[in-house]
């Protein structure tokens, strides 16, 4: 009966020391972090993962600490030139500090409330400073969204970071949209801004065509005078030459040249449909009529 008590002893014994261990151990993954609190009063954060140790009676409370995306209600804000728009937006963020999340915020749902309400006030403060045109403009440089939500993430990264341990990586929009009443308004800015720019394009072509024109009408000028010259120079020495010819044919043999300009004057007078009646004796006739000896 002893023995059996004893034997029973030593597993209990034993069983209680694999509890023993069991609780005392635990293990990190690379994607946790894990909080030990004692009595529900947090101690420290274990950032490394592996295999790590505690007392029996202290508890392990594990957060994920990937990054995460909420997505806040679209609202309806108001600009600084009292324009409505209605904004659909997302926050990436983290759990930075656990010992600082579990005191303020216990929960991933209750940090989502706690973030819409800063990126809500952070939203409405910082559209509350700037013209519509800032956020829609056909004006690419005067867009300044990026500059905006670049800004707002920063804010709302200090103040969570600083009440609620809360890392806000990014906040950015998904959706800017405009309330019925304001669009037609907005668009019709849109359009007269484009018809302008649209005029002073097509101002801007005429302008070019003109000077085109007319540039192109002065060197046609320009080449026609100069052309003219030279065709009146080579008309002048062809006609010097011409004369020249002639001349020196008419000295050599004045009655064969004669003869030639009188040929000359019965193919460009006479032809199959000239009529003539003259008479015999008439100058254009001689040299028909007579044949050389009438020169």
């Amino acid at each position: 009966m002893n023995g059996l008590i004893e034997k029973y002893s030593r597993w209990l014994l034993g069983a209680a020391t694999l509890l023993l261990i069991w609780l005392s151990l635990y293990s990190v993954r690379e994607t946790e972090f894990v909080l030990v609190t004692q009595f529900g009063r947090p101690l420290y954060t274990v950032h490394e993962a592996g295999l790590h140790a505690k007392w029996f009676f202290q508890n392990a409370t594990y957060f994920d600490r990937r990054l995460r995306v909420y997505n806040p209600r679209p609202s309806e804000f108001l600009t600084r030139d009292k324009k409505n728009l209605v904004i659909e937006s997302y926050v990436a963020w983290r759990i930075q500090d656990p010992k600082r999340f579990v005191e303020s915020v216990g929960d991933p749902v209750a940090a989502e409330m706690r973030l819409h309400d800063i990126v809500w006030s952070g939203l409405a403060a910082a559209l509350g400073t700037h013209d519509l045109d800032a956020l829609i403009s056909v004006n690419t440089q005067a867009v300044q969204a990026r500059q905006i939500f670049d800004q707002l993430a920063s804010d709302t990264d200090r103040k969570a970071l600083a009440q609620y341990g809360i890392q806000v990586v990014d906040v950015r929009i998904k959706r800017l949209n405009l309330p019925d009443q304001n669009k037609q308004s907005v668009y019709a800015r849109m359009r007269a801004e484009r018809e302008r720019i649209a005029r002073q394009y097509r101002a801007e072509g005429e302008e070019q065509a003109l000077r085109i024109r007319a540039d192109a009408d002065r060197q046609k000028e320009e080449i026609l005078s100069l052309a003219y010259k030279d065709a009146e120079k080579l008309r002048g020495e062809g006609d010097a030459e011409s004369t020249r010819t002639y001349s020196q044919a008419y000295s050599r043999n004045p009655r064969f040249y004669k003869l030639l300009r009188t040929l000359e004057a019965y193919k460009k007078v006479l032809d199959e449909k000239t009529t003539a009646i003259l008479s015999s004796d008439s100058e254009l006739l001689k040299v028909l009529m007579r044949g050389e000896t009438a020169q």
